[in-house]
């Protein structure tokens, strides 16, 4: 048994507040290989990943996801980088971004998943920029990552609920 995947799975956690400092360019393209090697129905490799490092879209998206959500907060915690996972079925698109959560951790990179990019890109505005990126605005949003260096140390596990598992 593969001790050290376990022993990433179990120390993965969601981050809630990043360092500015930029991700570097080889770490960013190994998260989102990894998103390219997740599994997807009938291996059709459905969705499409967008990573957003530009401070100005960057900007828009948290004011567009923290419209949804009803805050002026930054719903990406300060990340350095977005990744947005858009088309294909919810499915196929969550595990792109499980794969990506865990090549970040593995690789010393922080992450978080992040939701509410379906209102978002059903939007005028995320049409818009969908447009813009020259993508179709047929795409629908799936979910994103907020990526980067983590501030301070990650959270600790909660424990494990009773009945969690079932064995029949």
């Amino acid at each position: 048994m593969d001790h050290e995947m376990l022993t990433l799975l179990k120390t993965r956690r969601s981050v809630r507040k990043y360092l500015p400092k930029p991700v570097e360019e080889e770490l960013l393209d190994a998260v989102l290989e990894a998103g390219t090697y997740a599994p997807s129905a009938m291996g059709k490799q459905s969705a499409t990943i967008i990573a957003v490092r530009d401070q100005e879209t960057r900007d828009q998206l948290m004011h567009m996801n923290a419209k949804v959500m009803g805050v002026e907060s930054d719903p990406y915690y300060g990340a350095p980088v977005i990744v947005l996972v858009l088309g294909g079925s919810v499915e196929d698109g969550s595990c792109v971004l499980v794969n990506m959560m865990n090549a970040a951790h593995s690789l010393g990179l922080a992450s978080c998943w992040i939701h509410r990019e379906r209102e978002m890109f059903d939007s005028e505005e995320g049409k818009a920029l969908l447009k813009k990126w020259g993508l179709p605005e047929t795409l629908r949003g799936i979910g994103s990552i907020a990526l980067g260096y983590a501030a301070g140390e990650a959270p600790a596990p909660k424990p494990r609920k009773e009945g969690y598992i079932v064995k029949i």
